[in-house]
């Protein structure tokens, strides 16, 4: 049996809490850059869904769409969508394969997903010195930032649930901030703090923040004394699959020749006997 990697009730809890001072820039930007991609294609979306942590990001971008949380099981109807956008929570999923396999569910022939996730490039900084200071003050290390998926993986994750021409691509955000302290406090206020099921829940050592403070200014500093944190943002694209859409061709079913039509003569490679070598 496997353990879960998120701690739903504690995520939860963290969500509440955000909701109640939000710092939701992140979540803008997403959203921004997720309106465009959806731009791009030369097609009018009328019946769009939005898995989303927070509604209010969304509510006012797609009129008429269906928002709803991204629970284990999605509330969204089997074949009602003709375009299914999960925005900025993936990587929070015991399941991202689940979560891909209902969202294209959800869509109708030839319908459009489109997703946003943190990828493994976020909050590295944070991540290379926590560690160095908890193995510093305590000896040991301990899960407390969240291990996020590679382009390479997520991409995969497309073809494996069932999406057709699937692209992934990413874009890296640097934030600068006065000290670790706001940066924690950001991170608190969109929900983002330490979940994970197999995170210490005990209280940690009185000197770890203070200790990875000093390190993150030294190894990461920014103009003023500030100090700088990366969010990787990744992005999935996909279609439900339908006859319509263009197909491989058959290996060796061209028509015309590579050489015909880049204006260039055919040189065959010379035989060679290999027995020899």
């Amino acid at each position: 049996m496997t353990q879960d990697l998120t701690d739903r009730q504690a995520l939860m809890l963290h969500r509440r809490r955000a909701a109640r001072a939000p710092a939701l820039f992140l979540h803008e930007l997403a959203r921004d850059d997720l309106l465009d991609r959806r731009e791009e294609v030369n097609r009018t979306f009328t019946a769009p869904a939005v898995v989303t942590p927070f509604p209010e990001v969304w509510q006012d971008a797609l009129p008429g769409a269906t928002i709803v949380p991204d629970a284990p099981v999605l509330a969204l109807e089997e074949g009602a969508h003709d375009l299914v956008i999960h925005a900025l929570a993936l990587h929070w999923a015991d399941d991202p394969v689940g979560q891909l396999v209902q969202c294209r569910r959800a869509l109708r022939p030839d319908g459009m997903f489109l997703g946003v996730l943190f990828g493994g490039q976020t909050l590295a900084e944070l991540r290379a010195c926590l560690a160095q200071a908890e193995a510093a003050v305590s000896g040991g290390l301990s899960p407390r930032v969240l291990p996020m998926g590679e382009i390479r993986d997520l991409g995969a994750l497309l073809q494996r649930a069932g999406l057709a021409l699937p692209v992934a691509d990413a874009q890296a955000h640097q934030v600068t901030y006065r000290d670790l302290f706001h940066l924690v406090s950001d991170l608190r206020a969109m929900g983002e703090t330490n979940a994970l099921a197999a995170r210490r829940k005990l209280t940690p050592p009185q000197a770890l923040f203070p200790e990875t403070a000093q390190l993150y200014q030294t190894h990461f500093p920014q103009d003023e004394g500030r100090i700088r944190a990366t969010f990787e943002m990744i992005f999935l694209a996909g279609w439900a699959p339908d006859d319509s859409q263009p197909k491989p061709l058959r290996p060796g079913s061209a028509a015309h020749r590579l050489a015909d039509a880049l204006g260039v003569s055919e040189h065959p490679l010379p035989v060679r006997d290999v027995r020899d070598d």
